[in-house]
């Protein structure tokens, strides 16, 4: 190792050694759209990684709301906190089947950039106020902040990340690598596992709810014979940790069997599977689909969150409304996009990309409230 540090040639080279054969390797990246020299000591996912990190969008994640508004409490999650969330389970995960952690990563680290403030609520009125201009849904939108709207760099739009990263972004319309696959599945792990933490912190589900649940009271026995003392506030955090656990050691150990049967040999055999290879048990996919229905029931449709959240998306409404009608509001930035992109996108990009607090920052101006 000259000088005391890896070159990056040295870094790919040990890629093929510990990666598995199916593992996207970062010497063989499709590469970026706008041809750029290779760095000395960094892969190109791994640059893909720092750039997302530093991007203005990823920065106002920690302004936007994951299910409870955000500043309504300090310790529940935002968008920002569940983005890094996703991205630690994305790594456990990437490195117990011995694919590419960097790559799973920065597709993790990505993949809400594009989300609107006041969380999913946010994204449904977007969606009904384009309905008739191209429509809108926040996974298409990471991929237009990363590949038009961040503007760090002057010989090209967006951040100019590789084809891997980017093809990750699309994980509604192809089969794509075995990383972008684990980071999907994660961001699964990950709101069901803290929104239920979230939910009980904000005190909206009781005991007796919970032991409705078989996902919840298959970790609570767990953690009950484990540690029979456990008492609350300790024992819901330590039955949502077993919880995660369960999950992930169940997609791990499912997704492992499946790429054996299946006979995968390259990143190619992956793409051409005719559906993902990284997948739950067939028990726990039934077990997380009534979590899912339990979740909606108690928890998102919960009077604490959707009232709260009703006001939030009047104001999302009326603040698009007004640009529509004067979109000089805008600023220049913006304003120079609307005859490429169309005024109601443009307007569409200017408001997803808005925090909580500065769209109702704007709404108070707009509305003199």
């Amino acid at each position: 190792m000259k000088n005391g540090w890896k070159k990056r040639e040295q870094m790919e080279a040990m890629e093929h050694v510990m990666l598995a054969p199916y593992a996207q390797k970062s010497g063989e990246s499709r590469g970026r759209k706008y041809p750029e020299p290779s760095h000395a000591y960094r892969t190109e996912f791994q640059r893909d990684r720092a750039r997302i990190i530093h991007s203005r969008a990823f920065r106002r994640l920690e302004y936007k709301t994951q299910v409870f508004l955000n500043g309504t409490g300090d310790h529940l999650r935002t968008r920002l906190t569940h983005s890094i969330e996703v991205a630690s389970i994305s790594r456990t995960i990437a490195r117990a089947l011995s694919v590419n952690e960097d790559l799973a990563e920065a597709i993790a680290l990505a993949h809400d950039l594009g989300h609107t403030p006041f969380g999913h609520s946010g994204e449904e009125v977007l969606a009904e106020c384009m309905r008739d201009h191209g429509g809108f849904e926040h996974n298409r939108q990471s991929l237009r902040v990363v590949e038009l709207l961040e503007n760090a760099y002057p010989n090209f739009p967006g951040l100019n990340l590789t084809f891997e990263v980017r093809e990750g972004l699309r994980k509604h319309d192809i089969v794509p690598s075995l990383e972008a696959q684990i980071a999907d599945l994660a961001d699964e792990i990950t709101y069901y596992s803290h929104d239920l933490d979230d939910a009980v912190d904000f005190q909206i589900l009781t005991a007796a709810q919970l032991d409705e649940n078989e996902v919840w009271q298959r970790s609570q026995r767990t953690v009950l014979a484990r540690y029979p003392q456990a008492r609350e506030p300790e024992l819901h955090k330590l039955i949502i940790r077993d919880i995660i656990d369960a999950q992930v050691q169940d997609v791990v150990a499912t997704t492992a069997h499946t790429i054996a049967n299946t006979g995968v040999e390259n990143t190619e055999d992956v793409r051409k599977q005719p559906e993902p290879l990284v997948r739950y048990s067939d028990k726990l996919m039934n077990a997380n689909r009534a979590l899912r229905e339990f979740l909606y029931a108690n928890v998102y449709y919960h009077p604490r969150v959707t009232e709260v959240n009703r006001r939030a998306c009047e104001m999302l409404r009326r603040v698009f409304n007004h640009y529509i009608v004067d979109a000089t509001q805008l600023g220049a930035g913006a304003t120079k996009r609307i005859e490429q992109e169309g005024l109601h996108r443009t307007v569409c990009d200017y408001v997803a990309g808005m925090t909580d607090r500065y769209l109702m920052e704007e709404y108070a101006r707009i509305s003199g409230r």
